[in-house]
């Protein structure tokens, strides 16, 4: 592996001290001369249609300055059901879910729009819903789309109904794979709908110049992508949508989409005046998008000596109202990861996504993968029961290496599983399970496959010789921080010799959305090109003020030089300071881009799990967790911890605690006092163990980091809970009472 000299340490987040101190910008700080406040009117039913929607009392009230409806909406008008999956589907004729928006108002205070919403008149007829996504897939069960009936929706192929999308891989022969096996097991895995649980709730601000403009500022992934979703919903180019960046207090994959800022924009355009949206707590949890609940059926065979021979699977997944990029996540995203860490001859993958009446289901960290990785490890922990074997060293036998295909048949290139398994037996080699009664380890294995997508930066080289970079990319997880560290890796300066500034949608080159564990990848691309078209300048312009062709000089520490003769060098700034009497300065700016790639780039995570259950209440204390992870090179190895003990933190609540629970269609825990996360009580210290084994991907050979230590955390829980009770629990989450009950039954 190379030597660097930035890359690799660990100086604090750029970021840090505005954080820490107050000083960072988020949405809901923005305050603009005369600004008025927005309200969102939701369905208090899961389904129904509007019968009757009477604005004119909320539009009389003193105060009120805009209100609006799907009649508003420029978007809308030539759809008679309204299948947007990324933008605020303010309902037309029928509400979906409950929670879904049906109206909106803007007001001098947040008082006044709070009233008018209360006297916004609506009725409804109430219609059939469904929740259960079991049930939603009978052929009696109510329609959440009719117009998906036609056969015209997305991934409607083998599909009918609610069921929206139907996807079905193969490879070799399963039937005779399961007749060679000695061992066949088969179980069934459910988890339910859980939410991202950002601290930040979603807010926007919007405003309109005197040319007709919008801009927005509010909470993203990718300002970008807020520009793209706001210009389709109000029928407008592009070029009349501006986005600033701010700050943004958590995301997880669950700000990707925009609930307010379309509708704020709206808003803002009626009223003639700026408008401020920030939901409340209770909205975020109903009307946001939690990750889908799934049902996931493994059959799986196994030869006495531990060789996967065959597999069967069918993964059910619950998309809530939610039609569209949800087909690619279970398909790629789910079974890809859960299914290719280990070598499997014969298989047979079904993929499944329906409709029910929730509010519409999208990424969380790693989106459909922790689910189906918690089918399959618990059965891979079941399977290495049977066969008497140590459930690290099952996973060693079968774990794939370089050239191996996954189940999409793309090949594993440079790869770092059995090395990250391999650490990971290590650490436990000098770490025993916990010893005492109702007390066990549990270990699991995850994968996820880091996107490359086209991004660009700009490079500015000032005077002095310091360096601006200048990106449009979200800033969620310090990743500023590690592009300074590449353009100080780069130009072989201190840390202190780089700004990175993020522009908005008209200052800054495009950047993809910050999603995929892919940021550092797609936008490090382009820094390091961008580093390399500077220095390429710098060497053509230094080559010229020492007399020489270009290829008799390099760019080291600061200044170009002579290959053969070091000492005789121009330092950065007499490149770039302007002299009306030299023709080598001048200002030098650079570009770089980075392209798309297919095939993503795999990262492997291992995680160990120590618990102690209460035999009388059921309660589950997590003693220990260690997570190992190959990071291909660890740009800032602080960065790459603390996102990896986060992971952990998040599987813990998946695990332990969190879920959706409905009455009557409408959920009724959408609170943090009642929807059930974790908290420093219940996370122990998180160890980690990075690996780092090259990925050959430019730049630096590394690999994405935030998604994949998440994949496994459910999975290790459930095989800790079952080494610590004897019972092996197959929904999630494993509440005390789940567990009791399931002791009752043992």
């Amino acid at each position: 592996m190379a030597e660097h000299t930035v890359i690799g340490k660990r100086p604090p987040r750029i970021d840090a001290l505005d954080k820490a101190t107050g000083a960072a910008l988020f949405s809901a700080d923005i305050v603009l001369p005369n600004m008025l406040h927005g309200k969102v009117l939701r369905s208090p039913l899961p389904h129904g249609r509007i019968t009757r929607l009477d604005t004119s009392k909320a539009q009389a009230l003193p105060g009120v300055m805009a209100v609006i409806t799907s009649a508003d909406v420029p978007a809308f008008q030539n759809d008679d059901e309204i299948l947007m999956p990324m933008v605020p589907t303010l309902a037309k004729k029928r509400v979906v879910f409950a929670g879904q928006p049906v109206a909106a108002v803007a007001a001098k205070s947040r008082e006044v729009a709070a009233e008018a919403i209360g006297l916004i008149e609506v009725e409804y007829e109430v219609l059939p819903f469904v929740i259960d996504v079991l049930e939603a897939m009978k052929p009696d069960a109510p329609l959440v789309y009719p117009s998906l009936q036609s056969g015209s929706g997305p991934g409607k192929k083998g599909a009918s109904g609610n069921l929206f999308f139907s996807a079905e891989n193969a490879r070799g022969d399963a039937e005779a794979g399961f007749r060679e096996a000695d061992v066949v097991l088969e179980n069934t895995f459910r988890t339910q709908t859980v939410h991202q649980g950002f601290m930040e709730p979603r807010a926007a601000v919007a405003d309109v110049g005197r040319d007709g403009k919008i801009t927005v500022w509010t909470d993203n992934q990718g300002i970008f992508k807020v520009r793209e979703l706001v210009a389709k919903f109000l029928n407008l180019p592009l070029n009349r949508i501006k986005v600033m960046p701010v700050e943004v207090g958590g995301s997880f994959g669950g700000k990707e989409h925009q609930q307010l800022s379309p509708l704020c924009a709206l808003l803002a355009l009626k009223a003639g005046r700026p408008v401020k949206m920030v939901m409340t707590r209770e909205e975020v949890l109903k009307a946001t998008r939690p990750a889908p609940a799934s049902v996931v059926t493994l059959k799986t065979g196994v030869t006495r000596d531990g060789r996967i021979t065959a597999m069967e699977a069918t993964m059910i997944y619950d998309y809530g109202t939610s039609v569209g990029m949800p087909g690619l996540e279970a398909i790629f995203f789910g079974s890809i990861t859960a299914f290719s860490l280990y070598r499997i001859p014969n298989f047979v993958i079904r993929c499944r996504d329906v409709l029910t009446n929730k509010a519409p289901s999208g990424p969380y960290r790693a989106p459909s993968a922790a689910q189906a990785a918690f089918a399959m490890e618990s059965q891979m922990d079941l399977l290495a029961r049977a066969l008497a074997m140590d459930p690290l060293e099952f996973r060693l036998k079968n774990g794939v290496v370089e050239g191996d295909p996954m189940v999409n048949e793309w090949s594993f290139g440079k790869i770092g599983f059995k090395e990250t398994l391999e650490r990971v037996k290590g650490y436990l080699a000098e770490h025993a399970p916990p010893e005492g009664k109702n007390r066990g380890r549990g270990v699991a294995a995850g994968l996820w496959l880091t996107g490359c997508m086209g991004s660009a930066a700009h490079i500015s080289v000032n005077a002095d010789g310091s360096i601006v970079l200048v990106i449009g990319s979200t800033d969620m997880s310090g990743t500023r921080t590690a592009f300074a560290q590449m353009v100080a890796e780069e130009f072989e300066l201190p840390l202190s010799g780089v700004t990175v500034a993020t522009g908005d949608t008209e200052t800054a080159p495009f950047s993809i959305i910050t999603a995929g564990s892919m940021t550092t990848r797609s936008m490090g691309k382009a820094v390091y090109r961008a580093c390399r078209d500077v220095k390429e300048q710098m060497c053509r312009r230094g080559a010229a003020k020492l007399g020489v062709e270009r290829d008799e000089v390099e760019y080291a520490a600061g200044r170009v030089r002579l290959k053969k003769k070091p000492n005789e060098s121009v330092p950065i700034p007499d490149l770039v300071k302007e002299d009306y009497m030299s023709p080598f300065a001048g200002p030098i700016t650079g570009t770089g881009a980075g392209e798309m790639m297919a095939e993503g780039t795999p990262v492997f995570a291992v995680q160990v799990t120590d618990v102690e259950v209460d035999g009388e209440t059921g309660k589950v204390t997590v003693l220990s967790s260690v997570v190992g992870q190959d990071a291909g090179v660890a740009v800032n190895p602080t960065l790459v911890e603390g996102q990896m003990q986060g992971a952990v933190a998040q599987g813990i609540g998946w695990a332990l605690f969190e879920e959706y629970l409905f009455h009557d269609g409408v959920m009724e825990n959408a609170t943090f006092h009642d929807y059930r996360m974790p908290t420093a009580a219940d996370v122990p210290p998180i160890e980690t163990l990075l690996v780092e084994v090259d990925s050959g991907a430019e730049p630096y050979g590394i690999r994405g980091v935030g998604e994949p230590p998440i994949v496994p955390g459910p999975a290790a829980m459930a095989n800790a809970v079952m080494s610590a009770t004897g019972v092996r629990l197959k929904e999630l989450p494993m509440t005390p009472e789940a567990i009791l009950n399931a002791l009752k039954s043992k």
